[in-house]
């Protein structure tokens, strides 16, 4: 796997060259992609969010697309939708942005709940489904969808099922004071970002993803991820705890970052420090609706993880 591995190291360098200072955002989201997950960034406007997502699009050697969600979005708009073609006399299916290896999601909750849930099937399964017939969608397939937070203007909060089928939930956050005046700089001549060249190709990022699954964890660490996962559906203060969903995402996530930290096994920290990104937007709590919603959730797991003991 050493080969495989040095790939993903000049992948994560290449992408850390333009977003700067923020080394673990790059890592969850790369983590996300040999999951075969997707990501969920949500954050303030102006912050690097878009940034993050087209750094990673420029270092694969393949097909991305960005789709801005604005409240006149039509799922058809994304998924596509089938035009009469008149020298066959027949409908033919355009396809839309959807059909890429890295698609970006901008500002996906300013999209209306039905313009939202065209992602759900493509998300879920990779294909799409239109007038009855089934679309396949090309491996690898990642889904970085921005969002600003729920009581800015003009947003649409994501349903519980749309949540849980992004595989990590991150944070980017205002940089350091000396990080921000290295940004000003890097952008004396022009965007960063656009100056990146592919690192590694699509069929690198498959076997990647086949490797991943190799990794492997000990009968304990099961029992240790579900004794979290089965905590947040126990708490009186959880309406809504971890789906069996969440609780695999989680595992493909330990592994994948297992890999990245150069081992082929997991080990207990693995799960530990992915158990916020992953867990956090997959539960709702009593009494809160979204205002304080994110910040409280993070909270509850990690008390959940101070409560459960780690395996030897």
């Amino acid at each position: 796997m050493s080969y495989r591995r040095e790939q993903f190291r000049l992948l994560e360098e290449n992408i850390n060259k333009v977003l700067l200072g923020k080394p673990e955002a790059v890592r969850l989201a790369l983590i996300a992609l040999l999951a075969e997950g997707h990501v969920l960034i949500e954050d303030v406007p102006g912050v690097g969010k878009t940034l993050l997502a087209k750094a990673l699009a420029r270092s694969i050697d393949g097909v991305f697309h960005r789709i801005q969600f604005t409240p006149d979005l039509l799922p058809s708009d994304v998924i596509g939708t089938s035009v009469f073609h008149p020298p066959s006399n027949e409908f033919v299916f355009k396809p839309g942005p959807i059909f890429a290896n890295i698609v970006l999601a901008d500002e996906i909750n300013r999209a209306t709940p039905r313009t939202q849930s065209a992602l759900l099937e493509a998300m879920s399964d990779r294909q799409v489904s239109v007038d009855g017939i089934t679309y396949p969608l090309q491996a690898p397939f990642l889904v970085v969808a921005t969002q600003n937070p729920y009581e800015y203007q003009g947003t649409y909060p994501l349903p519980e099922n749309q949540l849980d089928r992004f595989a990590i939930r991150l944070r980017l956050g205002y940089p350091d004071r000396h990080i921000e005046k290295s940004v000003l700089v890097q952008h004396r001549l022009g965007e960063p970002v656009d100056t990146l060249q592919p690192v590694v190709s699509r069929e690198d990022i498959l076997a990647m993803q086949a490797e991943v699954r190799q990794v492997r964890m000990e009968e304990s660490l099961y029992d240790y991820l579900l004794d979290i996962v089965s905590a947040t559906r126990q708490r009186p203060d959880v309406q809504l705890g971890v789906s069996i969903r969440g609780a695999l995402t989680l595992y493909r996530c330990a592994q994948a970052l297992a890999y990245c930290e150069g081992r082929d096994f997991v080990v207990p920290d693995d799960i530990k420090r992915l158990a916020i990104p992953v867990l956090a937007h997959r539960i709702f709590l009593t009494g809160y609706r979204y205002d304080g919603q994110a910040q409280n959730c993070e909270r509850v797991i990690a008390e959940i993880l101070e409560a459960t003991p780690v395996p030897v």
